[in-house]
């Protein structure tokens, strides 16, 4: 009897503690959960009302107004007195804890007009006069509080506003501070329109709110945990002691036949004694079988962890690839679904000049699967590096795949060449999944090709090729079906959607950590639902072109207006003409010259005025001559946009691409990037 009471005691209090563990951490997690929901919600709605505060009010301001109260002896103007009346009325409408108008330098801050409600509690005292300008490092409580002021500076003289506030906690308080600039007819920040609120109170009610979820969920749980105890405690622990001793005294024997175990409980517990017996019967058996059949599970582990060590050796999988190589960047990464896959990627140098990226899905999965893959990567590897173009690649691996294929297996794969010199790549489709596409102004969105059929699916396929240009900060993304398909428990798929506003939502990182955030995502979405297709993402990113403009280039500043194109066009025809240009070629170049030049006139500076540089170079060999355009207009890349369709009808084919297609095909190389608030142009043209 004591012994069964000890077995009891020892059961119970480890049930206890477990729940009462289980019961704290639940109160916690629950009250940190709800906590950490309403900082954020709570957080996110200041936030957005402070900057949108600070930019409804910066709009709202007449800038004459504004203009007249920043001229000396603007504080005693009406335009002052109507503006210092509405800023309070708006500082006391809206709660504002410090509202005022300012301007900003390199190194201080000058106020022009600062709120003062004294309804709200303000001290006229601490208002600051009119003109005060005050250092940033005098104004400032910390080093934290000096480096905000740096970056609101920061943000003016590039005449933007902050997107989300600025947060201080020091001496001053805790409080999100936003700031937005009023521009001039030039679009150039003369003011700013500073909104300050203290989010004390805010953190204070978090705070109770935190106390009081913890005493709540406590008290819930804690009765929840006392109930749960004295029910199991009555149906459960005590007919498991009863249980725990015969089985004890049945292991202590180390023999197993002929042992008998009678429990009459009338329930489940019994029907487990029924069970024991029957183990008993069985295990002796079992464990003769035990050993060999662990044996075989081990050797089959250790042939398939093999297996997936010499397929991702297959795969490149050192990086930075090509270290050597700052033109571009590329990075790539493998999710089987099981111990081994049938997606695989490559990518390698066809020459100085050209890199192929190769990316493919085999039907099927596991060993049968990567056998394919092993088969079909090396094929397209060995084609690809004679030279041969995407669509001949594919469709000679196609026909060697067809070739006793009693498996029926097949392929889908796209394959681009990539022109490293130019940013011209070369790619074909066999049934696999559209490209995504990020130029360096703008979002990913998915490059819908033309897609022939699937490798191995029938003899003599023929594949279309399609050309893409891509310039320096454009990143190209491909991947298999395995990420757009990836279901959650609901069996709801990932989808191309959710696919690009993960790349949009990391779209400015670089190759490895812009894969790792779509796999992040696609974990958050799958849950704890399993794996069922390999997940597979390669992602090239193009950093600069290789165009020869290392020859002396003359340069020529203009303003960027029509009359001056006869001015453009002699300075080029100059160096045409010095260097032994043909007609022929001199009419295609200064016809191309024309139609940029006319591009920046009409477009760049609109409504407003500017200058457009024209750089003018010939050299090489063999020569070559190298014309840049560069302006400081809105951003624009020519290259980016689709090139017209000259098969359809003048009726039938939108306005405008036509002159730009015309430039593309009439010189030998054509390269944009925007750098340092420039539009850069620059084309190539041999001279025979």
């Amino acid at each position: 009897m004591e012994k069964e009471r000890h077995v009891k005691v020892k059961l119970l209090p480890k049930f206890i503690v477990s729940l009462t563990i289980l019961g704290v951490v639940l109160t916690v997690v629950i009250s940190l959960f709800s906590y950490a929901n309403s900082r954020t919600y709570l957080e996110e709605l200041y936030a957005h009302n402070v900057v949108f505060g600070a930019k409804s009010i910066a709009t709202m301001l007449p800038l004459e107004d504004v203009k007249t109260i920043m001229d000396e002896g603007g504080d005693q103007t009406e335009a002052y007195d109507r503006t210092v009346a509405m800023l309070n009325h708006l500082k006391q409408e809206g709660e504002i804890t410090f509202l005022s108008l300012i301007s900003l330098d390199e190194d201080s801050v000058t106020f022009y007009i600062d709120t003062c409600v004294p309804e709200m509690g303000d001290d006229p005292a601490a208002q600051i006069p009119y003109g005060s300008d005050i250092l940033y490092t005098d104004a400032a409580a910390s080093p934290e509080d000096l480096e905000n002021y740096y970056i609101a500076w920061d943000y003016y003289k590039q005449n933007l506003g902050p997107s989300t506030p600025l947060v201080t906690d020091n001496a001053y308080g805790y409080n999100y501070t936003a700031g937005w600039p009023i521009l001039d007819e030039n679009g150039e920040a003369i003011a700013m329109i500073q909104y300050i609120i203290d989010m004390r109170e805010v953190r204070s009610y978090l705070n109770s709110f935190l106390y009081t979820m913890l005493g709540i969920s406590l008290g819930i749980i804690g009765v929840a945990i006392v109930c749960y105890i004295l029910f199991v405690r009555h149906t459960v622990t005590k007919p498991i002691g009863s249980l725990a001793k015969l089985m004890e005294k049945i292991t202590a024997s180390s023999n197993f036949k002929g042992q008998h175990i009678e429990i009459k409980t009338g329930d489940e517990i019994e029907e487990l004694g029924h069970s024991f017996n029957y183990m008993l019967e069985e295990l002796e058996n079992y464990i003769d079988n035990l050993a060999k059949v662990t044996a075989e599970k081990e050797r089959i582990g250790a042939e398939l962890s093999v297996a997936t060590q010499i397929q991702a050796s297959m795969l490149p999988c050192i990086f930075p690839a090509f270290p050597e190589r700052e033109e571009f960047d590329i990075y790539a990464n493998m999710h089987p679904a099981k111990e081994v896959g049938g997606d695989f990627y490559d990518f390698f140098l066809v020459d100085s000049d050209h890199l192929a990226l190769v990316i493919a899905d085999v039907s099927g999965k596991g060993v049968p699967a990567a056998l394919f893959m092993v088969i079909a990567k090396t094929l397209i590897k060995n084609e690809a590096l004679t030279g041969k173009q995407p669509q001949e690649v594919l469709a000679a691996v196609n026909n060697q795949l067809c070739e006793n294929n009693d498996a029926e297996m097949f392929v889908t794969a796209w394959l681009g060449i990539y022109e490293i010199s130019t940013g011209r790549m070369v790619c074909s489709n066999a049934g696999h999944e559209f490209p995504a596409i990020k130029r360096a102004d703008g979002s990913f969105e998915l490059y819908k090709d033309r897609h022939g059929f699937v490798l191995a699916g029938m003899e003599g396929s023929r594949y279309r090729p399609y050309e893409l240009k891509l310039a320096p900060g454009d990143v190209l993304f491909v991947y298999t079906d395995g990420v757009a398909e990836a279901t959650d428990a609901a069996n709801e798929l990932y989808g191309t959607d959710r696919m690009l506003n993960a790349l949009n939502g990391a779209s400015e990182a670089k190759p490895e950590a812009l894969l790792e955030a779509v796999k992040a995502d696609i974990d958050r979405f799958v849950g704890e639902a399993p794996q069922f297709d390999d997940i597979t993402m390669l992602c090239l990113q193009v950093k600069s072109l290789d165009l020869d403009t290392t020859v002396r280039m003359d340069s020529l500043t203009v303003p960027a207006e029509l009359d001056q194109l006869d001015t453009v066009q002699e300075f080029i025809g100059e160096h045409l003409s010095a260097a032994g240009c043909p007609p022929k070629v001199e009419i295609a170049v200064q016809v191309a010259v024309e139609e940029l030049y006319v591009n920046i006139a009409h477009y760049a500076y609109t409504p407003g005025t500017g200058n457009a540089t024209i750089r003018c170079g010939v050299g090489g060999d063999p020569k070559t001559v190298t014309i840049q355009f560069e302006d400081s207009g809105v951003p624009f890349d020519p290259l980016a946009k689709k090139d017209a369709d000259t098969t359809l009808s003048a009726d039938e084919r939108e306005i405008g691409g036509l002159g730009i297609l015309m430039v593309k095909k009439s010189m030998d190389q054509m390269a944009y990037e925007r750098r340092d608030g420039k539009n850069i142009l620059t084309i190539q043209k041999k001279l025979p």
